[in-house]
């Protein structure tokens, strides 16, 4: 994650008003004229932290522009990562600014610093997208290891087995991978946070309209994917509220859980933001979460709710399945639904691209828990464009018939993407209300 008197309060207000500090009256620093020589003093300034704040490093190394990243190749150059491993140079690395930001803009500076690495060591890795896989890798298993997500942390096997083919269509040595996964294990990677930062980035994942000054920061755990764990804002809509009777059915991934953590379970219901909650007690707009409240909050991004109709046990109830394939029983009915599946639509983030490999094996995608940036016509254009790339796709798949003398293996692969397609497709194919 980035986070990041006199002319030195100025710089601190002004982030444009430093740039131009830097560059001379002559030059801009958007991109239309790159100035080795400007990026150079903005580099060294930024480095030696001369007027500058550790949160604004970031900023100026992760703007899409020809002179960001000259000044980030000109900041890097202060770096000697030569005889390091990656998540060595890559703790230097992050000693020295606060590491926050959205997604592309984290990647652009883990980018200039696998460049770097690159530079300092050219027979390490193959390449410098090798090192950049690694690197975000690690990041994410540090998320996964040391974050606040009360799932299932991630093993040494699984973690050697999501970057399989991705060594250049290689795979990276194991050892390699096991001594990278037991060193962020046993120290996680640290940088310096600045809390009115990061709560201005957090901000940015919900509508701009809301005032971030009021906003208070909530971290809930969507099962266990580090890229899926979203902050909740104190400020977030509530879009229904009331009692439901609730039963897990399925833990992440689809797993049936345990008989004796299956029973049902009454809880006053909130709708807010992208989040379900569910309290023991009545909701008050001013009633601070509890542990227990945050522990059965369930996150609705890319969920689906539908009605039971195989369920005879009790009337009126549906399901409820969530991105990481948990599922729930509800006990009440279609407003509940409706509603729902509005919310989930409207304001999902896009997934990101699933992982890919050598060896061909199906991953479903990452999806995001942040609220969608896109506008509501743009939103529903994504929608429609998902919904016929996945329909042609579920439609090749079911049109090539089964043969006999395929692995068992190979039909599992073909089942879990079949049930994922026919999961992402449905819900677009709900009724409009």
């Amino acid at each position: 994650m980035l986070v990041f008197v006199g002319i030195h309060t100025c710089t601190f207000e002004c982030p444009k008003v430093a740039e131009r500090l830097a560059l001379g009256t002559g030059d801009l620093a958007n991109g239309n004229k790159a100035d080795l020589q400007a990026a150079k003093r903005l580099a060294k300034r930024l480095y030696n932290l001369d007027g500058f704040r550790r949160s604004d490093v970031a900023r100026h190394l992760s703007k899409n522009n020809e002179f960001s990243r000259m000044v980030a190749e000109e900041y890097l150059s202060y770096f000697n990562f030569s005889g390091l491993t990656v998540d060595q140079a890559l703790r230097v690395f992050l000693r020295e600014f606060a590491l926050m930001g959205e997604t592309q803009e984290r990647e652009r500076v883990l980018s200039h610093f696998s460049r770097r690495y690159m530079q300092c060591n050219p027979n390490a890795v193959p390449s410098e997208d090798s090192v950049h896989t690694l690197t975000c890798a690690l990041m994410l298993l540090n998320t996964d290891l040391h974050g606040h997500n009360v799932g299932k942390r991630m093993s040494c096997t699984q973690f050697i087995g999501n970057l399989e083919g991705l060594n250049d269509g290689q795979d990276f040595p194991k050892d390699l991978l096991k001594a990278l996964y037991n060193s962020i294990k046993n120290e996680k990677l640290q940088w310096t946070i600045d809390e009115e930062e990061l709560r201005k980035s957090f901000s940015e994942l919900v509508d701009g309209r809301m005032d971030s000054a009021s906003h208070t920061m909530k971290r809930i755990s969507s099962g266990g994917n580090p890229l899926v764990s979203l902050a909740q804002q104190s400020s977030a809509q509530v879009y229904k509220n009331g009692f439901l009777v609730r039963k897990v059915h399925a833990d992440p991934d689809g797993k049936r859980t345990p008989r004796g953590k299956r029973g049902w379970k009454s809880f006053y219901a909130i709708l807010k933001g992208l989040v379900l909650y569910l309290q023991k007690g009545e909701y008050h707009a001013d009633k601070q979460l509890s542990d227990e409240d945050l522990k059965n909050a369930i996150s609705i991004h890319h969920s689906l709710a539908m009605r039971a109709s195989d369920y005879s046990k009790r009337p009126n109830v549906f399901y409820l399945r969530t991105a990481d394939w948990r599922v729930f029983l509800f006990q009440q009915m279609q407003s509940w639904i409706t509603r729902i599946n509005t919310v989930a639509a409207m304001f999902s983030a896009p997934p990101f691209p699933a992982a890919i490999g050598s060896q061909k094996r199906f991953s479903r995608p990452l999806l995001p828990g942040s609220n969608t940036k896109l506008s509501q016509e743009e939103q529903l254009q994504a929608h429609e464009t998902r919904f016929r790339a996945m329909s042609a796709e579920l439609q090749e798949l079911r049109s090539v018939p089964q043969d006999r003398r395929t692995k068992g293996k190979d039909q599992d692969e073909g089942k879990q993407r079949e049930e994922f397609l026919d999961f992402e497709v449905r819900p677009l194919l709900l009724p409009k209300v």
